[in-house]
């Protein structure tokens, strides 16, 4: 038997390895055809994340406690489910105000691999574990490892390592009847099938984990009062256009004119909650302070 000929037969079996029947003479059509296959199978995505609710909601519900109670979300991911989800808790502190030490990343291996491949770090068992020592994880945190396959070494030492501090823990996976969906208390698994480039799963397995990683997130910045109606009320305005943003949400809270949101946000610092409360003449904060 050839070595690793098990593991080869395991992959073989995952709905994100097999072969799309869909695609196998992709390599001869047109430019326009190859687009719209493209787009016909990433059609397929969200209605596949839609029959995950249920479980998205849970870890979504869990977060938002973890966060409310002084936790963080840990995100464990490899290869571009770690790209993912560096991008989703990167973007959270100018969309929402939350620190990078609320939402932690632990990818295999490190910042360089989100430019870069690094050889061997997604079956490397140990790293995770050190990472997560290292950071403290505890009961009080959130843990959730994001993988296509459901297999990733990487990302399963760190599940079975947070389930022994106590810690819950979630998985985002592609896949159904794998070791994360068999590990974590609970599993968000979005069948997204076949590659439209055969186990390709930056394609629309990726698509599924930023969406469902956007969904928890994004809860959790409403829960914590960081929106109010649909307005981002923690954005940090960084840049003119989300300066201009600013003005417009205070204008819209509050009826007042363009001068006085422009005032209130310069008083306070650009704090969008704190200029709201003091152009409405509240006393403190407003409701979505934090």
């Amino acid at each position: 038997m050839p070595r690793h000929a098990g593991v080869s037969e395991d992959l073989a079996k995952l709905d994100t390895e097999r072969p799309n029947r869909k695609t196998e003479n992709l390599s001869s059509l047109t430019a326009r055809m190859i687009m719209e296959i493209i787009n016909d199978e990433d059609s397929r995505v969200a209605p596949a994340v839609r029959k995950a609710i249920p479980r998205i909601t849970m870890a979504a519900e869990i977060a938002a406690r973890t966060f409310l109670s002084g936790g963080r979300i840990f995100y464990v991911g490899a290869g571009t489910s770690g790209r993912i989800a560096f991008i989703d808790a990167s973007e959270l502190k100018p969309t929402f105000g939350i620190g990078h030490n609320r939402f932690v990343v632990i990818m295999a291996g490190g910042r360089r691999a989100m430019t870069a491949a690094v050889e061997g770090a997604e079956d490397d068992t140990s790293v995770p574990v050190k990472e997560l020592k290292s950071a403290g994880l505890s009961a009080a945190d959130f843990l959730i490892g994001i993988t296509a396959s459901g297999r990733t070494p990487f990302v399963l030492a760190a599940l079975r390592y947070a389930t022994s501090v106590g810690s819950p823990t979630a998985c985002v996976t592609c896949n159904s009847g794998t070791e994360a969906e068999k590990i974590a208390k609970i599993a968000i698994v979005v069948s997204t099938g076949p590659e439209v480039i055969t186990g390709s799963t930056r394609m629309k397995a990726g698509t599924a984990q930023k969406m469902v990683l956007n969904m928890i997130s994004t809860y959790v910045g409403i829960r914590s009062g960081r929106v109010e109606g649909n307005a981002m009320v923690g954005m940090q305005p960084t840049n003119l256009k989300l300066r201009e943003r600013a003005v417009r949400i205070v204008c819209k809270e509050t009826s007042c004119t363009e001068a006085e949101a422009r005032k209130a946000l310069e008083s306070t610092g650009y704090r969008i909650d704190r200029a709201i409360a003091a152009v409405i003449g509240r006393a403190g904060t407003s409701k979505s302070s934090f």
